[in-house]
């Protein structure tokens, strides 16, 4: 299950609902991704996510693919908002569900470092006093450098 959504989610219901429909896996993985402040000068005040629609579900039905060809999964969640966000606020939830935990956290992994690198969002971060957009990472590329 794929949203792309502006309003928050409730983890503790999604998590239910997924182990609902993943009937007799063993392992359930998720991840909650979270909006930091930061320190210092660079104290984020807000973050605003944008993206492209259809654009984006469609590269995240790619990316959610992609793992469950790699991993035998029975159920796979991932929600991610846009809008502005302040720190604090829930920003992604990426959900595995299978027979076994390995499975489960590996494709979880997989699929945070793919969402950081893949994902068409751009994001814009509100700091002392100016707006400035978030330039990829090259931590972010080498964690998802492993999964090719």
């Amino acid at each position: 299950m794929i949203r792309v959504q502006s309003q928050d989610f409730d983890a503790g219901a999604e998590i239910a609902a997924s182990r609902e429909r993943s009937g007799d896996a063993g392992g359930l993985c998720s991840f909650i991704g979270v909006v930091r402040e930061g320190a210092g000068p660079q104290q984020i005040i807000a973050m605003t996510l944008e993206h492209y629609p259809g654009m984006t579900e469609k590269e995240l039905a790619s990316i959610e693919g992609e793992a469950r060809e790699r991993w035998p999964l029975e159920d796979v969640v991932i929600i991610h908002r846009i809008g502005r966000l302040v720190p604090g606020d829930q920003i992604v939830l990426v959900l595995t569900a299978s027979a076994h935990r390995k499975a489960a956290i590996e494709a979880a992994e997989f699929l945070i470092d793919w969402l950081k690198t893949k994902a068409p969002f751009w994001k814009s971060e509100e700091a002392a006093g100016e707006t400035r957009w978030v330039a990829a990472r090259a931590s972010d590329d080498e964690a998802a450098a492993k999964w090719d």
